[in-house]
């Protein structure tokens, strides 16, 4: 099945140089129809001594007129939805809800945590002088927070997103450690009327797992979780819609009958076929 991808990036992000236009052209090339773009914005993101450059800043402005110039030259069997992709850290999310109520141009917005601590778990120095275990339940515990004191979103993005730089052979990811915490993070989002996504990133960087695992997909919707987006955190055309037949398997295996999309931040759900 061939699911709408609510999780891609463009040159717009500090991480990546595609073009909206060459991901456009992908999409259509692999029978998807409809996208959201979703580009990085990680407000007051820290100086990091692996990259004092990088600052996921975003050209709001320029971001959502190229956008609406584009979606005004689409042919109508095509549809581009605008959206965002916002860091949290704690420090960040008064201003962030500022931000959305003074940007109101967007049509889904994705919520993640990328920083924890002043540090990027992409890189080593967020796991030295703690176990792996702890880095785990650290980052866990700033999602948990954000869930509960950040309601400026749509969907939470790639839950365990730590994993897929964060591994160490002789101790394994074991879902079951931080089914705890899982759930407390669930009841939170489910209560407020938001979401999550099904990431497929974790596909193709070595996980052999969505973001997030089928574990936790499945406690989602026990706890009653409704509302799961697909996306594939495209940063290079070859990755639009990647593994969305594994991804619907899961979904249908969890017991999910519908995807949404989103439009003005107003979900719809729509049924996923056998």
């Amino acid at each position: 099945m061939i699911f709408p991808d609510y999780h891609i990036h463009s040159s717009f992000s500090e991480d990546c140089d595609t073009d909206i236009k060459d991901i456009i052209l992908s999409a259509k090339s692999k029978g998807v129809s409809s996208i959201c773009i979703t580009d990085h914005y990680d407000m007051d993101f820290p100086i990091l001594k692996e990259d004092p450059i990088i600052k996921f800043d975003l050209d709001i402005q320029s971001y959502i007129n190229t956008l609406i110039a584009l979606k005004d030259n689409l042919s109508p069997d095509f549809d581009l939805r605008i959206g965002i992709e916002l860091g949290t850290m704690p420090s960040t999310l008064v201003k962030l809800t500022d931000f959305v109520k003074n940007n109101p141009y967007f049509d889904f917005i994705i919520a993640s945590t990328h920083i924890v601590d002043n540090m990027d778990p992409y890189y080593p120095s967020f796991y030295e002088g703690r176990s792996i275990k702890d880095a785990y339940r650290r980052y866990f515990e700033d999602e948990l927070y954000a869930v509960t004191n950040f309601d400026s979103y749509d969907v939470y993005g790639h839950l365990d997103y730590i994993l897929r730089y964060g591994r160490d052979p002789k101790n394994p990811f074991e879902p079951k450690d931080f089914m705890e915490i899982f759930e407390e993070i669930f009841k939170q989002i489910i209560s407020k009327g938001k979401g999550i996504e099904i990431n497929t990133g974790g596909l193709y960087k070595g996980l052999n797992n969505t973001h997030p695992c089928k574990e936790y997909l499945k406690l989602y919707k026990e706890l009653g979780g409704e509302i799961i987006t697909v996306g594939s955190d495209a940063h290079t055309t070859d990755k639009v819609g990647y593994g969305f037949d594994v991804a619907k398997d899961l979904l249908l295996d969890c017991g999910f009958n519908y995807y949404c999309t989103f439009k003005n931040r107003k979900a719809t759900y729509n049924k996923i076929y056998v």
